[in-house]
């Protein structure tokens, strides 16, 4: 067996940001990241803005104005203003040539064709400059930004209409074992409901990842070997659920050896997920994770959905850690480093009851797994622990 440490700097040693590169409309580009950076093709704003709704002034000296018109947002009239004189004004209009400042309606007082002024008022105050926000043929967003909603409305307001992003891998899944049956169906003596498949394509889905195909395999050699082996030459990721230990009716390993895959590791020094398998075939990725739904989500979170983040175009593709202070006590019963389900709230962390491998209820409540170094025998109440956080 490996350490946690070794597992993790074997995957990303073994992984690299994928080459592959697509062009799509600003609309479907949410969850993904920017291959190229993105140069301005205008300053924003592109011309002297009102930042309030008020008065457009011709000077900051005088003390009363005489109003001589008004420019609305997406107005094209371009109105000379003078000393002594005001064109009212809303918040987005063009600023018009020779104004000096915006003075907020609020504080003005209005008489007849006039308005006077009721506080002080500083040069270019309220006005948006040309540029303010970004100037023309400047670097907008580097490439290895992860899209977001603010950051689509950010190029949309540049006029970019289309970027260029990183693709994402096409994934696999496999669930082995003939105890499994669909949800829905009647569970005979013997049989479990398969939850694997639909847990791990929900994982992968809210992680923004939609390239997904789930396959179920009888436990025969033969159905095991052709399914995986047609997997690989279609998918960029292989994840099988199950069917690596070394039972009789255990394939998944036989087959891959079959195969000649390049096998990376196998079994890590951590609770839950010994039997964790790692491996590639020219350029796809395979990961045999345990049966055990716990074990599987934790080996996902781990080290499957950083290595996807990583093939991505991700610069951070691990999952956020922290420090926070345990509200809980907690015992090993071994040597194995362990990922213990746990709850943060308000920077304390409290582990969860029911961490067995083959439990994901506490799993269904948790925000968060608290990592234990396998030198880290006993949790105190207070003790400082190192937390992942789910997305």
């Amino acid at each position: 067996m490996i350490t946690v440490e070794e597992a993790i700097r074997l995957t990303e040693s073994h992984i690299k940001k994928t080459k592959a590169i697509d062009t799509v409309p600003i609309s479907r580009s949410l969850g993904y990241v920017l291959a190229k950076n993105i140069i301005a093709p205008i300053a924003m704003p592109p011309f002297r803005q009102s930042a309030m709704d008020g008065y457009a002034l011709g000077s900051i000296k005088d003390k009363k104005f005489k109003l001589v018109g008004e420019v609305k947002a997406g107005d094209n009239i371009n109105p000379n203003i003078e000393e002594g004189q005001a064109i009212r004004i809303f918040t987005g209009a063009p600023v018009p040539p020779g104004t000096q400042a915006v003075i907020m309606q609020e504080k003005v007082e209005a008489q007849d064709h006039y308005i006077i002024p009721q506080h002080p008022i500083t040069l270019n105050s309220n006005i948006r400059p040309i540029g303010e926000q970004i100037q023309k043929e400047d670097i907008a967003l580097t490439e290895g930004t992860i899209i977001t909603a603010a950051t689509i409305g950010y190029i949309a307001s540049l006029g970019v209409t289309h970027v260029d992003i990183y693709k994402k891998p096409s994934i696999a899944i496999i669930a082995t074992g003939n105890e499994l049956v669909s949800p829905g169906q009647t569970l005979k003596h013997g049989q479990i409901y398969e939850s694997n498949s639909i847990m791990l394509s929900t994982a992968l889905t809210k992680s923004g990842f939609t390239d997904i195909s789930c396959y179920k395999v009888e436990d025969t050699y033969d159905v095991t070997l052709s399914l995986i082996e047609n997997t690989i030459a279609h998918h960029d990721v292989v994840l099988v659920s199950g069917g690596i230990s070394v039972g009789d009716y255990d394939f998944v390993g036989k087959a891959l050896r079959a195969l000649q895959v390049e096998e990376i590791f196998y079994k890590v020094k951590q609770k839950p997920g010994k039997p964790l398998y790692f491996a590639k075939k020219q350029d796809t990725t395979i990961f045999a994770l345990p049966g055990n739904p716990a074990s599987a989500l934790s080996c996902f979170y781990i080290y499957v959905l950083p290595v996807l983040f990583k093939l991505s175009g991700y610069h951070k593709p691990h999952l956020k850690r922290s420090m926070n202070t345990s509200a809980s006590e907690y015992h090993k019963k071994g040597q194995r480093a362990e990922f213990l389900k746990a709850h943060v709230q308000d920077n304390k962390v409290t582990i969860l009851d029911g961490q067995a491998s083959s439990m994901l209820r506490s799993f269904a409540v948790a925000n968060a797994m608290v990592f234990l170094p396998e030198e880290v025998i006993t949790v105190n109440n207070g003790d400082l622990i190192e937390v992942i956080h789910l997305p």
